[in-house]
């Protein structure tokens, strides 16, 4: 069907018909307890503290409310159910992943257009592909998602772990990859883990005591790995590291060559001590290769007992450095491939190194042979993200993926003797990239940093201000945000949007010293970077405050929450997303206390509270303020980032807004996250979220 979406009409005349903005929105009552924190002599409120009981009636109750409000308003606008039918059009093409090869069989994802979850396929000597595994089945409403899936060295036999309702807890399941038929007991309690095969005895995987009280809010932060041996119950595997001091994430990985077993710990989401033993000796001890947490590092490859480590000691860029097992410890460590001014992201397959550098958040990949020495520079498609590039020593072609803002995900095969590229699968997209432009700019920060920053949409749009625009952000954990393509953005440029995506402090785009600079009591640099991006789109007239929405989740669902805080004049639209929105309490919370690293904690020192305390959004919606239209989301089932935050925040804007702009929360169910969610949930959150958004900036139809 062919369809055409042009730029979105403002109707200047009102509707004859009742509005939804028109009419007080009457929201849940929602009960203020008395609970008060005291922190260094400060006594802090938490009126709301009993939203942190996820299992209460009471809080189910509110969230039935809650859910009832939005949805009675959201229903009331009229294109909503347009922009729903529009986006499952769009979604609806087939979708694959790049093959890969494990023992007499060619594996690769895909998802026929609109099914909840993709489908493993297999085929064997070009015969027809055949399902494998079909993550559709493992329940009747989608919900339940595939996580992880491992094959043993030989592709006898896989390891896969699912995931109920979006939670981060785990159950692995074992199966004879001929048969299909399970083998042995279902592992249960099992999270924020690989799965890493030795031979076909068994395989590693690592986990949290289970937490008493709820396991979605209950904090877990005892990481240990286990040893699993194939058809014997989960109860008899083997303790193999964690069991001397706490760390909060603990993983594992064994060699191409099963030669080694490597195992990281941390206690937060930057630094790792680093550990290999020789699997081929049974006697063989654990062997420190890094006894701190103070940088990052990881084996990513062995010729031998020659490691292939990469690191960002004495290089905040990264980059790889060879070990002799023997004697691994950073004094020892060798120059492979020196740091750049660019930072680095290695994979390696068919024998060879591939360093992909972002440049101001753009890839560009280079190609080392096994002494080190370049040789080519990858011809890419175009300005934007590639990934890919992995695989086994001995195979013959490898594949990767390259994608922008209006360039679908194209899957390229390569020939890492001759370099060659082609294409091996394009996506059929509604979509016509070419009508669109992505240009990325520079502008200046608060204190003068320079920030890059990337801005998308239709060729021809008129800059007068009034053009709708998303704002999107992250800024934290070391998490670089590199173009490309979604189907959801795709729509909101084709329904006339303009969609921005700044690079700000606290990602990893410019290495270590980039996110350190956007971290603790460096973090008001994010918000500040993140305002002046806003206030570059208003004063170029790309937007107005009248059109303009921010956007993020998690991490930039802090964000997106400080924002609207600090200036909520900025703005007319916020979409807090799953965000981190209690900064006094997040640490108490599942692996929260593990997030340290890049917030602090209120309880470390009387400094630290403070500068939480200022900017914390929860803290910080002050009464006689008109804020920006809400639209909170979050997820029963999220157990990274509780719901109590989003609960907590809905509730205090609720209360305190003066404005004639909705505040609303949409609590998804049977959802975590994010990972996993089924295709028609994300479908119908992103008409929610859209036809909130321009409903909120006074758009009254949509035109075909």
């Amino acid at each position: 069907m062919k369809t055409i979406i042009r730029f979105l009409i403002i109707i200047l005349i009102i509707s004859s018909c009742t509005s939804p903005l028109d009419q007080k929105i009457k929201y849940p009552i929602t009960k203020k307890g008395t609970v008060v924190n005291t922190y260094f002599g400060v006594e802090v409120p938490d009126p709301y503290r009993w939203f942190e009981d996820d299992m209460s009636e009471e809080t189910a109750a509110w969230v039935k409310g809650q859910n009832e409000v939005t949805s009675s308003y959201l229903d009331k606008i009229s294109f909503r159910n347009t922009i729903s039918e529009r986006l499952s059009e769009m979604w609806n093409y087939e979708k694959y992943t790049a093959p890969f090869n494990e023992g007499n069989y060619t594996y690769f994802y895909k998802n026929d257009g609109l099914q909840n979850q993709f489908v493993v396929y297999r085929q064997k000597d070009g015969q027809e592909p055949e399902i494998f595994l079909d993550p559709n089945k493992f329940s009747e409403d989608g919900t339940t998602s595939l996580s992880t899936l491992e094959f043993s060295k030989d592709g006898s036999l896989a390891a896969y772990s699912i995931s109920e309702g979006g939670s981060d807890w785990r159950k692995i399941i074992v199966i004879d990859t001929e048969t299909k038929k399970i083998i042995g007991d279902t592992l249960t309690n099992v999270k924020f883990s690989g799965i890493a095969w030795k031979g076909i005895e068994g395989f590693y995987y690592s986990s949290y005591d289970k937490p008493e009280g709820s396991e979605l809010s209950a904090m877990t932060d005892h990481h240990k790995l286990y040893f699993h041996r194939k058809g014997t119950p989960q109860s008899s595997d083997e303790l193999i590291f964690g069991a001397d001091k706490k760390r909060r994430y603990v993983g594992a990985d064994v060699t191409e060559d099963q030669k080694y077993l490597i195992i990281s710990a941390s206690i937060s989401t930057t630094g790792n001590e680093l550990y290999i033993q020789d699997l081929s000796n049974s006697n063989s001890q654990l062997i420190t290769v890094v006894d701190n947490f103070d940088n990052n590092h990881s084996v990513i490859d062995n010729e031998g007992t020659t490691l292939f480590i990469l690191t960002n000691l004495n290089a905040p860029n990264q980059r790889i450095v060879t070990a002799d097992a023997f004697s691994p410890g950073p004094e020892n460590w060798l120059d492979f491939i020196p740091e750049t001014e660019n930072v680095l992201t290695p994979t390696t397959g068919a024998g060879y190194f591939f360093a992909n550098y972002m440049v101001d958040a753009i890839s560009k990949v280079k190609q080392y042979n096994r002494q080190g020495n370049l040789l080519r520079e990858i011809d890419l498609p175009g300005i934007g993200s590639a990934s890919g590039f992995g695989g086994k020593k001995n195979e013959e072609e490898l594949f990767f993926s390259f994608t922008n803002y209006i360039t679908p995900g194209t899957i390229y095969k390569f020939d890492p003797v001759s370099g060659n590229t082609d294409v091996y699968k394009k996506p059929d997209v509604n979509f016509i990239g070419d009508e669109y432009e992505s240009k990325q700019i520079f502008y200046e920060s608060k204190d003068g940093t320079k920030i890059p920053m990337i801005i998308t949409y239709k060729k021809g749009t008129i800059m007068n201000g009034k053009n709708p625009a998303i704002l999107y952000g992250y800024g934290g954990f070391n998490i670089s945000m590199t173009p490309g393509f979604s189907v959801t953005n795709a729509l909101w440029l084709k329904l006339g949007g303009i969609y921005a995506v700044p690079n700000i402090r606290g990602g990893g785009e410019y290495g270590e010293k980039w996110h350190l600079a956007g971290t603790k009591m460096n973090k008001q640099n994010v918000f500040d970077d993140f305002i002046a991006a806003g206030e570059y789109l208003i004063e170029n007239n790309y937007t107005s405050s009248d059109y303009l929405a921010i956007r993020g989740g998690s991490n930039g669902g802090l964000l997106v929450g400080v924002v609207m805080t600090q200036r909520p004049d900025l703005l007319k639209v916020a979409l807090p997303a799953v965000g981190v929105l209690d900064m006094l309490r997040y640490h108490t919370f599942t692996a929260g206390a593990g997030w340290a690293y890049d917030y602090g904690t209120s309880e470390e020192s009387e400094r630290m509270f403070k500068y939480l305390l200022a900017y914390s959004p929860v803290h910080n919606v002050n009464k006689g303020t008109e804020y920006p239209a809400t639209l909170v989301t979050t997820s029963d089932h999220d157990d990274r980032v509780v719901p109590a935050h989003s609960f907590k925040f809905a509730a205090e804007l609720q209360a305190k807004q003066i404005g004639t702009d909705p505040v609303l929360i949409r609590i998804e169910t049977m959802a975590g996250h994010g990972a996993g969610t089924p295709v028609n949930k994300t479908i119908d959150k992103y008409a929610d979220i859209f036809s909130f958004t321009l409903y909120s900036m006074g758009i009254k139809e949509i035109e075909d």
